[in-house]
């Protein structure tokens, strides 16, 4: 079955190109376009996508609210961000926001069909770039400090499912790999969630970055 895909940049001519490009991939239907994220919900709503590839400055409604907007809405969209910066803010922000894949605009040829495969899978995608990029902004010295204090807070079984929670796996899919109860792994969850002050697994995945507890280098 097709992955449906929604383009939403608010650059004509390149997001011509990107529908050109993935329409010609058997695996892939470009079901839709917009120019900015004002009617995103409206848009997605109809067009019933998969995936999401959504730019990150845009006039009006950025990629940032517009994917806030979206997922609050419709939550089983995957969203994968496509900017022209790939600015660690940048970034951050869009996975905050809640997106499953960052792809820079000048690797979409290479990369960005892999990011919206693995997207629909509900795997987590950065492309190389972007993931260097995190990895190099963090210092020695702050990713010490950090993970010590958060490896002190949490116990070793809560540092695993954290990880594998950012890393994009389900419930049942930290249980098994975990050998503990679905039920279990809710439990650490919520624990993480109370003992760190995050309320959702978008703000766990970005604590889990920043701090060093996932490493990026598989992209």
């Amino acid at each position: 079955m097709n992955i449906r895909v929604l383009l939403v940049d608010d650059h004509v001519i390149f997001r011509q190109a990107l529908s050109h490009m993935l329409s010609v991939d058997p695996t892939m239907q470009v079901v839709g376009e917009l120019g900015d994220g004002e009617q995103i919900v409206k848009t997605v709503g109809e067009t019933r996508p998969d995936v999401v590839v959504m730019d990150v400055s845009m006039p009006k409604v950025n990629g940032m609210e517009a994917t806030r907007k979206l997922l609050a809405s419709h939550p089983q969209v995957k969203v994968v961000a496509l900017s022209g910066f790939n600015y660690k803010q940048f970034v951050l922000e869009m996975l905050e926001a809640g997106v499953t894949g960052y792809v820079i605009k000048s690797a979409a040829a290479q990369q960005l069909t892999q990011a919206i495969v693995s997207a629909a899978a509900g795997q987590r995608y950065l492309c190389p770039e972007s993931s260097e990029l995190l990895i190099s902004a963090k210092s020695r010295t702050a990713q010490s400090h950090v993970s010590t204090q958060g490896n002190k807070r949490l116990g070793k079984r809560e540092t695993a499912v954290l990880k594998l929670l950012a890393l994009g796996n389900s419930s049942p899919q930290i249980g098994n790999a975990l050998h503990i109860a679905t039920s279990t792994v809710d439990v650490h969850r919520r624990n993480i969630m109370r003992k760190l002050e995050l309320h959702n697994v978008a703000e766990l995945t970005t604590y889990a970055i920043r701090n060093g507890f996932v490493d990026l280098q598989g992209g």
